[in-house]
C-alpha cells in the first residue's frame, strides 16, 4: 500500500492566500505547501487507487504529483475543504464510485452520502455508495471502514484502510476533537501509519474564544475549541492507538514559524509504503 499525502493543510492552507505571516513567508521561501486535505492510497497489488476526501485543490494536487487518478473515492464529511473538489470529476472520469456514510446527521437531516448525491447530482459519471459505519467495505481491493469521530456540529468520520493480503494498515483520524469514541478508537488502533488532525499547538488554545478542552494529566489541552485536536492531542491519540508512525495533518498557518515545519507535522507530497 502506497500512501501519498496530497493535501495536509486546514481550510485555508499554508501559505494562506493574502497572508504575510512568518509561517506563510517561510513556506513560500522553502517551496513547501499544505494544501487542503486529501490522501491518495494505492493498492500496488491490484494497480487500483482510492482517494480519501476531495480537496478544492484537486487539480493542482494531481498536476503536481505523480500518482494516478483514483478508481474510487471516500468522503469523511461535507465541509468544503474535504468535499468540494469532487466537482473536478467533470470531464475527467469515465466513472467514479464515491463511498460515504449512510447515517443521518441531525443537523442537516441528511447523511454524508445523501448530501453528496444531492449536491453533485449533475455529475452523471459519479455514483454515490452508502456505507454503514463500523462495517468494512472492500474498495480497490482494500478493506475500508468509516468510524464516527467528534467534529461538531456536523457528523464526521475517521477512516481505517487495511490490506487484507499484507495486513498493512493506514488510519486517518478525520477532523476531530480528542474525544474519539471507544469503538472508533478500537477500529483505528495499531496502524502502521496514523494521519492525525492537529490544527495548532496547544499553546494557542488561549487565543480561542472558548480555549482548549480534553486536558491531559499534565494540564495540556488536547482539543482546540471543540472540533480539532491540538498537536499534543494528535500525539496523545497516536500513543493511545499504538501507531507505528504518525504524521500530523490539517495543520494551520498559525503554527509559530520555528515549529511549523518540524516533525511530526506533515507537508504535501510525503509518500509512505506500508
Amino acid at each position: 500500500m502506497r500512501v501519498t499525502l496530497l493535501g495536509t493543510g486546514d481550510t485555508t492552507g499554508t501559505p494562506t492566500v493574502g497572508c504575510d505571516c512568518d509561517t506563510c513567508r517561510a513556506a513560500r521561501e522553502r517551496g513547501v505547501e499544505r494544501s487542503r486535505f486529501s490522501v491518495h492510497v494505492e493498492n500496488e497489488r491490484t494497480g487500483e487507487s482510492l482517494l480519501v476526501d476531495f480537496s478544492p485543490d484537486f487539480r493542482r494536487q494531481f498536476l503536481d504529483s505523480e500518482v494516478p487518478l483514483p478508481d474510487a473515492g471516500v468522503v469523511t464529511h461535507v465541509h468544503f475543504d474535504h468535499l468540494d473538489g469532487l466537482g473536478n470529476a467533470y470531464r475527467v472520469f469515465d466513472e467514479l464510485p464515491v463511498y460515504a456514510a449512510d447515517e443521518t446527521d441531525p443537523l442537516t437531516d441528511e447523511s454524508v452520502a445523501g448530501t453528496i448525491r444531492r449536491k453533485y447530482d449533475y455529475l452523471d459519471r459519479v455514483t454515490v455508495h452508502d456505507v454503514t459505519p463500523h462495517e468494512p467495505t472492500r474498495i480497490c481491493g482494500l478493506d475500508v471502514t468509516l468510524v464516527p469521530v467528534d467534529h461538531p456540529p456536523l457528523v464526521c468520520y475517521g477512516v481505517a484502510v487495511e490490506d487484507p493480503e499484507t495486513g498493512a494498515k493506514l488510519s486517518l483520524s478525520g477532523d476531530t476533537s480528542y474525544d474519539v469514541p471507544p469503538e472508533s478508537r478500537a477500529a483505528l488502533a495499531e496502524p502502521d501509519l496514523l494521519l492525525a488532525d492537529g490544527i495548532v499547538p496547544a499553546s494557542l488554545c488561549e487565543r480561542h474564544p472558548i480555549g482548549g478542552a480534553d486536558r491531559g494529566p499534565d494540564g495540556v489541552p488536547r482539543t482546540f475549541g471543540t472540533k480539532h485536536m491540538t498537536r499534543e492531542g494528535a500525539l496523545a491519540l497516536a500513543e493511545d492507538l499504538d501507531a507505528a508512525e504518525t504524521r500530523v495533518v490539517h495543520a494551520a498557518h498559525f503554527y509559530p514559524v520555528e515549529e511549523a515545519f518540524e516533525d511530526p507535522l506533515a507537508v504535501d507530497g510525503e509518500v509512505y509504503d506500508l
